[in-house]
């Protein structure tokens, strides 16, 4: 017969068994500590990254474009292919500033540029209208993360 409750090791329950086994305490997990809403350690470089890789995917397509445009017969002249390499080069340069703040302008430029390719042929307006949309969404994306 004991006159008080047995002591046990903290965090081992009672071994009584009529009683219950109480279930341990759980702590709330902690809100991020760098006080970004987003909760990203480096919600710029986050966004950097994203803006570099859609840029990346449309120079890569833009130069992987003039073999199959070719081999559909497209008559590709050398301003046609002058421009497609232009234009891929100048995403890579914006690639490059992405962390200037007129460098997303820019990137929303060449989007443009791109689209009105489209009158040296019509494969390249559908190529900008693509991008376009997806460097809409970057910039949505920019614009949530980075507003604290």
């Amino acid at each position: 017969m004991s006159a008080g409750p047995e002591q046990y090791p903290a965090g081992q329950p009672a071994q009584r068994g009529d009683e219950p086994a109480a279930p341990p305490e759980q702590e709330e997990p902690a809100p991020p500590e760098q006080g970004h809403r987003s909760g990203l350690r480096n919600p710029r470089g986050a966004v950097h990254g994203l803006g570099a890789a859609a840029l990346m995917f449309e120079t890569l397509v833009l130069l992987l474009a003039i073999q199959p445009m070719r081999a559909l017969g497209v008559e590709l002249t050398g301003v046609t292919i002058g421009v497609i390499v232009a234009l891929a080069l100048a995403a890579v340069v914006i690639i490059a500033m992405l962390k200037r703040p007129w460098a997303w302008h820019a990137g929303t430029a060449l989007q443009v540029l791109l689209i009105l390719a489209g009158f040296l042929h019509w494969s390249l307006a559908g190529v900008g209208i693509m991008f376009g949309l997806l460097w809409a969404y970057v910039l949505h994306v920019r614009k949530v993360i980075l507003t604290d």
